[in-house]
């Protein structure tokens, strides 16, 4: 591992069968210890685990069909996997539909960090349901993450994933252009802030600071050359885990090139104790 610190990263990789060779070869470039992956946007027996393995990393990974999809690939250990959190809401209304069935929220121990891979629901629109559903899902994170530090002050948990909120409005390249959309509503942020005061921090916006600096450009109207995109994907620590935290990165580059995500990915390094 890199410099005696456990480097961990998180990132949105919109379909793990199509960017599996820029994901595998970003992983060996930035010599990563434990990356949390997003939207990997195929069922478990279609997942590439074995290239990961090659590579030295254990994966585990929910998914069910071509939609959402967590997983989580470590060389430095994966034990305790859960899929899901307590108190985690479905969006479906059928009954006896289990929430971990929507692939979102994926946890293993790696390295002595809980590391928690989230893909928080999009919310679609503010007079959707799935915006209410978005609202509830972040509450019942909050609350069960306050659970675990008041059972364990000293826990080691990162919060990684893509969020789809833009907390603050240096966030997006454009209050106009996203007013009345989701990912900036105060509800969504007042969401997001609520996580912060249950004692998590954002470990990555103090070495990436001011406005413009994003992790997501959408694919159309040539939002990334013109530098058009938001700030949706974080890692929360806490606050064990926070004060061992001594570099974090935007890794911008890798939305550059042949056919990359349209999220850039997050990372941090942990100072080993």
């Amino acid at each position: 591992m890199p410099g005696g610190v456990l480097r961990l990263a998180t990132w949105n990789v919109n379909s793990i069968r199509t960017r599996l060779g820029r994901v595998l070869d970003w992983l060996a470039r930035a010599d990563v210890d434990v990356l949390a992956m997003q939207e990997t946007k195929c069922a478990d027996d279609q997942f590439p685990s074995l290239p990961f393995l090659h590579l030295g990393y254990e994966v585990a990974h929910v998914g069910f069909n071509q939609w959402n999809g967590v997983a989580i690939a470590s060389r430095v250990g994966l034990d305790d996997i859960e899929v899901g959190f307590d108190g985690q809401p479905t969006w479906s209304s059928s009954p006896g539909v289990k929430a971990t069935a929507e692939a979102r929220a994926l946890a293993a121990t790696c390295g002595g960090v809980r590391v928690w891979s989230l893909y928080v629901p999009n919310g679609r629109a503010l007079d959707d349901p799935h915006y209410t559903y978005k609202l509830n899902w972040l509450a019942a994170l909050r609350d069960t993450a306050e659970s675990w530090l008041r059972e364990d002050p000293l826990a080691q948990i990162a919060l990684a994933g893509d969020w789809n909120i833009a907390p603050t409005d240096d966030d997006v390249w454009s209050t106009d252009f996203y007013r009345g959309c989701t990912h900036v509503s105060a509800q969504e942020r007042k969401a997001f802030t609520a996580i912060l005061d249950a004692q998590f921090t954002d470990v990555v916006r103090p070495f990436t600071p001011g406005p413009g600096v994003y992790t997501y450009w959408d694919y159309t109207a040539l939002r990334f050359p013109k530098g058009q995109g938001m700030r949706i994907d974080f890692i929360l620590a806490s606050p064990a885990l926070a004060a061992r935290v001594t570099h974090a990165q935007i890794v911008r580059e890798e939305r550059k090139g042949k056919a990359p995500s349209d999220h850039a990915p997050v990372l941090v390094d942990v100072r080993r104790d």
